[in-house]
């Protein structure tokens, strides 16, 4: 059928074939699907919606619109992906002790979106680490050392890649069918074996709604398990950061305590070994959660993931010391400015997306696609929920360039924390399990 055709079917809500779609595909990839077509094809989906099947289809045609990868290595090809949030790290921590415990950890990762940091922006912070790296060496690393966290090639899923520029232009990244075919066409086209999901719902997340995570997490479960990689989703809570810093060097230290098994950052801790230990079951490497979160836990007590994570590092072009000196080389704020309550009581409310605004503010995030960033700026030591405080305690500490914009995002701040006379519930920080366990 003609590319018209196509976008006749899918504006009148009738189901495309297998053939349809990767034709689609393939026009998008290259290049006789004109811009006009791909976003009409966009909000058309964005309107209609997809069956599960269509679904499918899309995300396997777009992942075979480029180059897949495939691994003969002695154990199981595993990954885990986050839709994102604040102080979200746990890719620094759950890669090398993923890889300790025999999995091998291709993850491609991406920069800082909107409120919400980028995995890649953190590792950037480290002297010399290369984000870009060819093929060749990607696969090197993953089978060598076990682990290697770098950006998408160019040849990965480029349906995809045509696809969500027009969706940006055109108001449709929100459509559930065409986030799950982008996120998965990549992480497919990767030769995954089983792959985890952290959803993230809250503040400091993208979606902040929790009946519009479950929905994407199901779809993601569903469309992945559908293509024939075991997959599973946790949905997270991201009403407060993940770790307890937010901003790209900051963050790695932060990620370092716990490859350390330093204290103070459990909540970092908990999502750390709740998606390791699925992924670990799913991929075969584990008879059981318990077990696999034993493991996973040695692997910090005994330095081995530390080990690792140096080691992926030092084979990406960064300094062969980093773990065991990173004040060496990671870099500091010139500023540090304690951001004070200004009020008493307990700590009942964090508003997220403000927190990541202002590293935004800081130098730290992007307003631009093109902005450089400053790694070393950022928020650390913020106070967890449910914590009491006095008026003129320290919330966080503001790492910033100048006292100017340090007072800048102190104004900012002023809006995102709620004080309660009493305590209240803690929040659940792993709030569901899809495929939900019986």
């Amino acid at each position: 059928m003609s590319i018209t055709g196509i976008l006749a079917k899918v504006r009148e809500g009738s189901l495309l074939d297998a053939a349809e779609i990767r034709n689609f595909a393939n026009g998008l990839a290259d290049g006789t699907v004109s811009d006009a077509q791909a976003a009409a094809f966009a909000m058309a989906v964005c309107v209609n919606g997809l069956s599960e099947p269509e679904r499918i289809e899309l995300t396997l045609a777009m992942r075979d619109s480029g180059q897949v990868r495939s691994w003969a290595l002695p154990g199981p090809v595993i990954d885990k992906h986050s839709t994102g949030g604040v102080g979200d790290n746990a890719s620094l921590v759950l890669a090398p002790a993923l890889a300790v415990c025999g999995g091998f950890v291709p993850m491609v990762s991406g920069r800082g979106l909107g409120h919400t940091g980028g995995t890649l922006d953190k590792l950037e912070a480290i002297p010399g680490y290369q984000t870009e790296v060819s093929p060749e060496l990607f696969q090197k690393v993953v089978g060598e050392v076990g682990c290697a966290i770098v950006g998408a090639a160019e040849g990965i899923a480029p349906a995809d890649k045509r696809l969500y520029a027009i969706r940006d232009l055109t108001g449709t990244v929100e459509s559930v069918d065409l986030i799950t075919s982008s996120i998965l066409s990549k992480k497919l086209a990767a030769g995954l074996e089983a792959l985890v999901l952290d959803v993230k719902v809250g503040t400091g997340a993208f979606l902040s709604k929790t009946e519009e995570a479950r929905a994407l997490a199901d779809s993601l479960v569903r469309v992945a398990n559908g293509a024939g990689c075991p997959t599973i989703a946790l949905l997270t809570d991201m009403n407060e950061p993940l770790a307890t810093s937010a901003g790209n060097a900051l963050e790695v230290e932060s990620a370092l305590r716990v490859l350390r098994n330093e204290p103070g950052e459990e909540r970092l801790l908990e999502v750390c070994l709740a998606l390791g230990s699925k992924l670990m079951v799913a991929s075969g490497l584990a008879e059981s959660e318990s077990l696999a979160e034993e493991r996973l836990l040695d692997s910090l007590k005994s330095g081995r993931a530390a080990e690792k994570f140096g080691k992926m590092i030092a084979e990406l072009g960064g300094p062969s010391d980093f773990v065991e000196r990173p004040e060496k080389h990671l870099p500091k704020p010139k500023v540090v400015f304690e951001y004070p309550a200004k009020s008493s009581g307990f700590l009942a409310g964090m508003n997220g997306r403000i927190l990541g605004e202002a590293v935004i503010e800081l130098g730290g995030g992007r307003k631009r696609a093109n902005d450089s960033l400053d790694h070393s700026v950022g928020l650390d030591r913020i106070v967890r929920l449910g914590t009491e405080i006095q008026a003129g305690d320290p919330l966080l500490r503001i790492g910033a360039v100048d006292d100017a914009s340090a007072r800048r995002v102190s104004s900012l701040l002023d809006d995102a924390f709620v004080f309660s006379e009493n305590p209240s519930e803690p929040q659940a920080l792993i709030l569901q399990t899809l495929p939900s366990i019986e």
